[in-house]
């Protein structure tokens, strides 16, 4: 289980195409504080059918967007 499963986990059922969320409000979720291991990470995202598009520390957000193709719940069926 990742450290940001809990991440992973909200922004596939949020279902939207394209949307933002700010450092606070990912500590909030996934119960941790956003840290250089996020680069790391972030790959994990593609298996939950997202994928991270952008990271403005200026702003301090990350702008996830839906991927085409499977989605995490289509591999588990085949």
């Amino acid at each position: 289980m990742s450290k940001y499963s809990r991440l992973w986990e909200y922004i596939q059922k949020n279902g939207s195409q394209n949307f933002k969320l700010t450092f606070e409000e990912i500590q909030n979720i996934a119960g941790i504080p956003i840290d250089h291991s996020f680069l790391k990470y972030k790959k994990e995202l593609l298996e939950y059918g997202y994928s991270v598009e952008k990271i403005s520390m200026k702003k301090q957000t990350v702008t996830f967007c839906q991927v085409q193709g499977l989605k995490r719940e289509d591999t588990a069926q085949g």
